[in-house]
This record gives C-alpha cells, structure tokens and sequence, in this order.
C-alpha cells in the first residue's frame, strides 16, 4: 500500500468509523456509502467490519465483502472482543470502515478511551476519522447527543458530520445545526459534513429505499440490468453529489 501524507504524517492506514448512540438514523447506509467511495477513488486494499450485533444490516452487502465480528457473549457485550479489532487496525494495512450498533456505542468508546486506543492508533500511523450521523424530526435531539459526546472526548479534528435530512430538516428552535449551541461548542473536532438532501420522496426516496432494501450498492443498481433508465439517472446524480462532497474531505 501507498501512504497518505498529511500534516508531515506518512499515514499507513485510514480508518473510519460511523458511530452514533441513536439507533435507526443510517449508521450502515453511512458505511455502505463510505465503503463505495473507496472503492470507487482508491486502489488500496478495503476492509469493511460490522460489529452491530443487533442489526448486522452492513454486513449484508455482499458487494463489499464485509467481515462481521461477533461482541455479544452470552447476551452482554464482551469488551475484550474488541481487542481483536485493534489487533486487526493496528497491524493490517489499508483502508478501514467499520459500522457500530447503537447497542455498542457507549461500550465501543469507552474501550477507546479507557484503552487510548486514539493514541495508539495515532503512534502506529494510523489515521481515525469518525463519522456521525444528525437526522432531524424526533431523533434530533438523539443524534445532537451522540455526537456531543463523540466530539467531547475526541482528541483531534477527526468528526465526519453526515446531515440526513430524510426525517426531516435539521432545525431546533428556528436555529440550524451550525448555529446550535452544540455544535458551536464543538465545532474545532469537526473536519466537515455531509449532506444527504431530502429529495421527492416519490421519485429519490422510493429509488433509494428499493436499493437499500435489496442491499445494492449505488453503481450495483446504476449497472444492473431490469431498474428503469430514469430511477438510473437519479441514482448517478446522487452518487456523484456524495462522492464530491466526500472529496472536499480530503481523504487521500
């Protein structure tokens, strides 16, 4: 594998992973759309891991070939199993994605945290980006929560916001997300965001949710023989929308 160089860093991995304490939101669809664009900008290796032990929804993707790994022992979550994970970032090389559930989401970052796994990481050349999804309607106040926490105990400028608009917009009191007090609070461990517009939900909306359902990835669909040349259309319109704001991220 190639390193990435950034900050006078040799990076030998980049490892990203979508986490969020609100179940529900689009954690996987934010790997499974991670997961794509790597594929699709890069030539490195790509390892995908789902360690949802509720809803294994990432791993269901079998275009991406993503590993599970089992956290649950005898109903409760074996903390050292996630010893096996660090194993695996920290002596493998490539790009990571990794999906959390949010029944491991408070499990998950405090091994990190307890572990200074981030140090760690960090010592061993390998680049943490987080990705944290913020959905408006009910979930809001949920999602502004789980990323509160993320960006409270972060030590770097790492934290990926994906805006999902699909239930609704992101509004609190006539105020948008940057003009949230929590975000403010928090706003030197953002390095970006990503939006995922709410569309038409007869013509975006009922192609997305036919994609994701069948656990297609976008170019899955965009290639496949029987999906209706119009729905195609859209589909490349809003992987090239994603893709794009993906690479004003800077990744590589």
């Amino acid at each position: 594998m190639t390193s990435s160089k950034a900050n006078g860093v040799a990076w030998e991995s980049d490892i990203h992973f979508s986490l969020q304490g609100k179940g529900g939101v689009g954690k996987s669809l934010v790997a499974s759309l991670l997961a794509q664009y790597f594929r699709h900008r890069q030539k490195t290796p790509l390892h995908c891991i789902d360690t949802d032990p509720v809803n294994q929804t990432f791993s269901q993707y079998r275009e991406l070939a993503v590993d599970r790994l089992e956290l649950l022992q005898d109903g409760s979550v074996d903390q050292r199993a996630f010893d096996g994970l660090m194993e695996k970032l920290l002596t493998e090389q490539g790009t990571f994605i990794v999906d959390n559930g949010a029944s491991t989401f408070i499990p998950l970052w405090n091994y990190m945290l307890e572990n200074n796994a981030m140090g760690m990481l960090r010592d061993s050349k390998r680049r943490l980006y987080i990705h944290c999804v913020i959905t408006g309607g009910q979930a809001l106040g949920d999602t502004l929560s789980g990323f509160a926490r993320l960006a409270q105990t972060s030590d770097a400028q790492n934290i990926v916001l994906w805006i999902n608009e699909y239930f609704g917009r992101i509004e609190r009191e006539g105020k948008q997300l940057h003009e949230m007090p929590v975000y403010q609070e928090n706003a030197d461990r953002v390095l970006g965001a990503v939006v995922i517009p709410r569309r038409n939900q007869d013509t975006f909306g009922r192609d997305v949710e036919d994609v994701i359902t069948r656990k297609l990835t976008l170019q899955e669909a965009i290639d496949a023989t029987g999906f209706p040349i119009m729905m195609k259309q859209r589909l490349k319109v809003m992987q090239r929308e994603l893709f794009e704001q993906l690479d004003g991220l800077s990744f590589f």
